[in-house]
């Protein structure tokens, strides 16, 4: 029997439609291949959550969205169809919330109870609706922007007080300090790149001090081997001199001493004249008597120049006697003739 091209044809678009509305469905979380268990749940809102989407008991996937659809008219209810994929036993008791997420499609999880008895295939599942992400975080972020608010209200009060105390003087007051401030930021800017300057390492002052102090420190090391020939002269002279002149100045010293304290023995025995001056009375007195003699003529040549020196033209010869005695030890002043 032979099959005609268009036989062909047809079946080959039947297959193909076939296999087309399977993976549609299959696509969609319908699956006409395997039994599944039918549930439904009802939201006033069902947020993100579309048909398709996995429905999750405690992290694992167990079905997925069959279809979404209104109640009524009026929209205030909305049924969700849930299209369980593996035969679980979920309790009586059990809830069922949407979740959204920022990377991933939203999801229907489902909280199980503890009760003993079990949904049954089309049995309607109690729903609860939990604040998503973003409604916890705007719920998070409202007492922070209370504070805010409250914040920017007492700052407002604050800049309008400020406005009140700032009157014009007190306004220039503050203009001339803030000129001053930046008067001295600038100054400050100055000494700093005169203190950089001072410190450059090729043509600063401080550069130059220190190659000027390595360069003396340098020379000091290459002559090194001359300041230790200098120190060791001078400790030979310092030598030199304590053991030759040192020794000559004590012996000398000792040998003055020595001429001092035999002068000194022949003094006090009596020997020489300074000897025979200090311990004979008569030596003394006849030279204290001298002494006297010789104050007595002196005083007599004052008192009777012409007995000594005689001119006849000028008058006659002194005839009055000569003086006894020094003109200190009489009693009373003889007159001059005149």
């Amino acid at each position: 029997m032979k099959v005609s091209n268009e036989t062909k044809v047809g079946a080959l678009t039947a297959i193909a439609i076939t296999l087309l509305i399977l993976g549609f469905n299959f696509l969609k979380g319908k699956s006409v291949l395997t039994k599944s268990n039918r549930l439904y749940a009802v939201f006033e809102n069902v947020g993100g959550l579309k048909p398709s989407n996995p429905v999750m008991i405690n992290g694992l996937k167990v079905g997925t969205v069959y279809d979404i659809y209104e109640q009524s008219k009026d929209l205030r209810k909305i049924i969700v169809s849930i299209n369980l994929l593996k035969d679980i036993n979920i309790p009586s008791n059990s809830t069922a919330n949407i979740q959204t997420s920022f990377t991933a499609a939203s999801t229907l999880d489902i909280n199980l109870g503890n009760s003993s008895t079990f949904i049954k295939d089309g049995d309607t599942i109690t729903s609860i609706t939990k604040p998503g992400v973003l409604d916890q975080l705007s719920n998070s972020a409202a007492p922070a922007v209370d504070s805010i608010k409250k914040a920017a209200a007492m700052l407002g009060r604050v800049l309008e007080n400020v406005n009140t105390i700032f009157d014009p003087n007190t306004k220039g007051n503050l203009q001339t300090t803030i000129a001053n401030i930046k008067l001295v930021t600038e100054r400050l800017a100055y000494t700093a790149a005169d203190l950089q300057a001072l410190m450059n390492a090729q043509t600063g002052a401080v550069a130059h001090t220190m190659n000027n102090l390595e360069s003396f420190s340098g020379n000091l090391a290459k002559n090194n081997e001359k300041f230790d020939s200098i120190i060791d002269n001078l400790n030979k002279t310092t030598a030199q001199l304590s053991q030759t002149e040192l020794k000559e100045t004590v012996s000398n010293l000792n040998k003055s001493l020595g001429e001092l304290k035999t002068v000194l023995n022949k003094i006090n025995s009596g020997d020489g004249s300074l000897g025979k001056l200090i311990n004979d009375p008569s030596m003394y007195n006849s030279l204290m008597s001298n002494l006297r003699s010789v104050n007595t003529l002196i005083d007599d040549l004052k008192v009777h120049p012409k007995r000594y020196v005689s001119f006849s033209v000028f008058g006659k010869k002194e005839k009055s006697p000569p003086l006894s005695a020094p003109l200190s030890d009489t009693t009373a002043n003889q007159q001059q003739p005149k």
